[in-house]
């Protein structure tokens, strides 16, 4: 009875095992496939040659020409350059040799200045002027020149400044120049204003003579050349021989004699 029972049941095992043998095949069969597809894609890219280079040979093999003479060290032409310290010292150094030009160039002038002036004294000392007994003052040249006029005036170094003053004895800058005028039969306002207007004009400094009159409406001078005036500054400094720079602003130049 048993043995009827299990004929079946082996009947359907040797059905199972026949199938999974016949599905195993299968199978592997689809995997091959698939891995022969994935071969065949990966391969279906264009190939690519890429040129392998020596980089070490090309760079240390080189071509000379035989007999070729580069030359040496020596004979590169590499332009010279200089450090900042070079090249602030060199503008130091050139600074101070300029600076030293300049003041050798305003020695030189003011010994040429100082010449001239000692010059004009010598002449003053030699020539026509004599000393009035009666007061002391020098008497004025016969000769009514602007040279002579500004000689003249050249005497009056270290006379005093007052204020309002037209003597000898103490005079401002206008009572300076109207008193030396006077002494050459010239008569001139007081006031340096109304002194702006007498006599001739001269155009200019280049132009101007010894013996004119430098003058604006706050101060005037006598001029006796080479960029220098004689004039009465203040109580402090008398009467004394400056340059052009005594005037702070524009003058205008009036010629008398």
């Amino acid at each position: 009875m048993k043995s009827i029972k299990l004929f079946p049941l082996i009947t359907v095992l040797a059905a199972a095992s026949l199938a999974f043998v016949g599905v195993a095949p299968t199978a592997m069969a689809a995997s091959d496939a698939t891995r022969q597809e994935a071969v065949v894609a990966t391969r279906s890219f264009p190939k690519t040659n890429a040129v392998r280079k020596n980089i070490l040979a090309e760079s240390t093999s080189t071509q000379v020409e035989s007999g070729s003479d580069w030359g040496g060290v020596e004979s590169l032409n590499v332009p010279q350059t200089k450090s900042q310290a070079e090249k602030d010292q060199e503008a130091a150094d050139q600074k101070a040799q300029e600076e030293e030009q300049a003041r050798a160039q305003a020695q030189a002038q003011a010994q040429s200045q100082a010449a001239n002036r000692s010059e004009s004294r010598s002449a003053l000392s030699t020539g026509s002027a004599t000393t009035s007994s009666a007061t002391g003052i020098p008497a004025a040249p016969a000769t009514a020149t602007g040279q002579a006029l500004a000689q003249y005036a050249l005497q009056f170094q270290g006379y005093p400044y007052v204020a309002g003053g037209n003597q000898p004895s103490g005079w401002d800058c206008s009572g300076f120049v109207q008193w030396v005028f006077s002494q050459f039969g010239v008569s001139l306002p007081h006031y340096s204003g109304a002194q702006m207007s007498v006599g001739s004009p001269v155009g200019s400094i280049a132009d101007a003579a010894p013996g004119d009159i430098i003058v604006n409406s706050q101060h005037a001078a006598i001029y006796i050349g080479n960029g220098m005036v004689i004039n009465a500054l203040n109580p402090a400094q008398g009467t004394q021989v400056t340059s052009l720079a005594v005037f702070t602003s524009s003058y205008v130049i009036r010629r008398v004699l």
